[in-house]
């Protein structure tokens, strides 16, 4: 029996068909995978000629310098991106007292408790709320709930007026290790009980209400002219 000969192109059809059969295609990469690999591969192609931007001798190499720099820049705006929703809860609206009774006193022997500790950015929190409590317990600042850091800053300032910069630089040393997630320093709580010292030894003007008292005092009691 002679067979006829089988054409180049009938044998790849033939050739195809067998490979098409589902038992030959239970171990071949997802389209996933072989989509990874080729990128991979393309990667590091980018990778082998951004070393060397002349070996191409037409700008190949310094445009692989460019693809690796974009895809580099893509890489930490996603991650910053991700990282977003993950970001210090704490805003500065938040309220720098808490509701519960303290003291200035107290609050002072935390800051140096965690002082002692290391706990620098504790320790900054714990010496401005001793501040503020210790400006409510004069009766330079009237006792308001919800008082933020700023809006200390903003009415001590007004009361103290030879120390309002540094009650701004001190509360901007809060801001940024409370909310803004830099690490707190040694140098950042000295100057923060620099501050609450200096504060203590300064004469503040009175509350607005105290002017209102004493103008009325001395209207009814107070000479006439």
């Amino acid at each position: 029996m002679i067979l006829d000969p089988i054409g180049r192109d009938e044998a790849r059809e033939m050739a195809r068909r067998e490979l098409d059969k589902q038992v030959y295609q239970r171990d071949r990469p997802s389209w996933l995978e072989r989509a990874w690999d080729d990128f991979t591969e393309w990667l590091h192609q980018l990778f082998g000629k951004a070393p060397n931007p002349e070996s191409q001798g037409s700008g190949g190499g310094w445009t692989s310098i460019v693809v690796v720099a974009v895809i580099v820049l893509i890489a930490v705006a996603l991650v910053v991106w991700l990282m977003w929703g993950r970001r210090n809860p704490r805003s500065r609206k938040d309220p720098l007292l808490e509701d519960t009774p303290s003291t200035a006193l107290g609050h002072r022997e935390a800051a140096e408790h965690h002082a002692e500790a290391g706990e620098w950015a504790e320790a900054i929190r714990e010496r401005l709320r001793a501040i503020a409590r210790d400006l409510e317990e004069r009766a330079v600042l009237s006792a308001r709930p919800g008082r933020t850091a700023d809006e200390l800053a903003a009415e001590a300032g007004e009361a103290v007026p030879e120390l309002a910069e540094e009650l701004t630089a001190g509360v901007r040393i809060f801001d940024d290790v409370w909310y803004g997630d830099r690490p707190g320093t040694a140098e950042g709580y000295a100057r923060m009980k620099e501050l609450d010292e200096r504060l203590r030894a300064a004469r503040p003007k009175p509350l607005e209400s105290d002017d209102l008292t004493l103008a009325a005092a001395g209207d009814e009691g107070g000479p006439r002219w």
